[in-house]
């Protein structure tokens, strides 16, 4: 047997066992994605210039992500998802990646008020269910707290309720996918001032217990970060700290981050930051914007841009613009680290105007790798492994029904990518058997999802070895 079939069958065979006692894993950004979450701008909080000056970032995201994976928009009703709708075809956008859930929102901040995928011990995706309190109470949050259940419910996968664990949003802390969790203690423990009061009488170590329990890591690394400032976020981390992978931290050089009012005790503890096996990381540095960053208005805002709240989707990575000088350096420093995805410069001008970025305003459910199976999808579906496996010829999935229903099978790639549609139509209940032909792809490992009504119930994994 060659050195690739050797390569593909051990790859196909070894599965890491998670030995902690962390009950839940949540998979790094730059795993294949199922798809993306936006909550889209509306009127009804901050009046309609307000979803007006925004409608385009979210436009110009949504055309760069559908290239490579779903987009999951929550629209506030009906009339907004007609509204929207209308606004996408009229931007040339196909809707065939695209799918709509209403739910009304307080604002777009899906990044921390989201649902967060995760895995649990055996590898089936659940929600975890975050308290969000408006950032300590400054803004508005009670439409937005309920949205991991309600997505949770709409798609059929499992809610962890944790609302009466923690507060904590999305945007406040970085993982490296091997177990290090980067975060500011501002933005997660902070007891004053008064708006600004995270978790009342919350100790480190018992966030740290709660979130190596629901994110599964182990090492922690604390920064002060910084309260009582126009921030409404107290400092949330992915403003000037992203993890590239496992290995590499994107961030600022020392002056930057002086700038971005990062303390020299918080800038020598993140220069000095190691993973869980005591290694350094390497640093990529991003410059700021050249200049303060002026709206599409013409308001200038009188404090210049970061670069470093990207976010990494499946064959994109959405990097804040300004129409600035300095766009096309930090563009190309990202784009450097990801040389098999293409870097998009999204216009966050206006976003940016509202305190938040790119990362703010996305969160990516991770493409479940192993069987997700909720009650009411168990009772209707079952699915065999496809056989045989590997293949070099064909292949067959044997699926059983309990009732008359739609099925889609779609075939992805390790990189997350839909390689094709295997099936798309209405079958009866009880027993198909549907025939995978290899001379549709190249060698490799791929994995197919199940659904049915439109809904992930079951994803398996396939080794074409031809």
């Amino acid at each position: 047997m060659n050195s690739f079939k050797l390569l593909l069958l051990s790859a196909f065979f070894t599965f890491t066992l998670n030995l902690f006692s962390q009950t839940y894993t949540m998979p790094e950004e730059n795993k294949p994605h199922e798809g993306t979450w936006l909550q889209w701008p509306h009127q009804y909080e901050y009046g309609l210039s307000y979803r007006t000056s925004l409608e385009p970032t979210w436009v110009a995201m949504t055309q760069a992500l559908i290239q490579g994976e779903k987009v999951h928009i929550i629209a506030y009703d009906a009339t907004e998802q007609t509204r929207i709708t209308n606004v996408l075809t009229t931007a040339g956008i196909s809707l065939t990646n695209i799918d709509f859930k209403q739910y009304q929102t307080n604002d777009v901040w899906v990044r921390d008020n989201g649902p967060v995928f995760v895995n649990d011990a055996t590898g089936n995706q659940v929600i975890l269910d975050w308290g969000f309190n408006g950032w300590g109470g400054k803004y508005n949050y009670i439409l937005d707290n309920p949205i991991p259940s309600e997505v949770g419910t709409s798609i059929g996968i499992p809610v962890v309720n944790l609302n009466s664990t923690m507060t904590v949003e999305g945007g406040a802390y970085e993982i490296d996918g091997k177990g290090t969790l980067m975060a500011t203690r501002s933005s997660i423990i902070s007891q004053s001032p008064a708006n600004s009061v995270r978790n009342p009488g919350m100790t480190q170590a018992q966030a740290e217990a709660a979130l190596a329990a629901n994110i599964g890591v182990s090492k922690f690394i604390w920064l002060n970060g910084l309260t009582g400032t126009s921030d409404i976020t107290d400092m949330h981390i992915d403003g000037f700290v992203q993890f590239a992978n496992d290995s590499t931290i994107v961030t600022m050089d020392s002056t930057d981050l002086d700038y971005w009012y990062v303390s020299a005790a918080d800038i020598t503890t993140l220069y000095h930051a190691a993973n869980v096996n005591n290694r350094p990381y390497h640093f990529v540095y991003v410059p700021l914007t050249q200049n303060n960053v002026v709206t599409t208005s013409g308001t200038n805002l009188g404090y210049q841009g970061s670069y470093c709240n990207y976010y990494i989707a499946n064959t994109v990575v959405l990097v804040p613009n300004y129409n600035d000088p300095n766009d096309a350096a930090a563009n190309a420093i990202i784009q450097s680290l990801y040389p098999g995805k293409t870097v998009v410069g999204i216009d966050v001008r206006n976003l940016y105007s509202n305190g938040g970025m790119v990362h703010c305003v996305t969160q990516q459910q991770p493409l479940a790798i192993t069987t997700g199976i909720n009650n009411q999808a168990e009772q209707q579906l079952n699915v065999e492994q496809n056989f045989p496996n590997p293949f070099s010829t064909v292949s067959t999935i044997n699926i059983s029904l309990d009732k008359e229903v739609e099925v889609t099978i779609e075939i992805y790639n390790t990189y997350g990518q839909l390689v094709s549609t295997l099936m798309n139509s209405t079958l009866a209940g009880g027993k198909h058997a549907i025939t995978i032909n290899a001379d549709k792809y190249n060698n490799g490992i791929y994995n197919y999802v199940v659904k049915i009504n439109n809904q992930l119930t079951i994803s398996k994994r396939m080794v074409v070895m031809k």
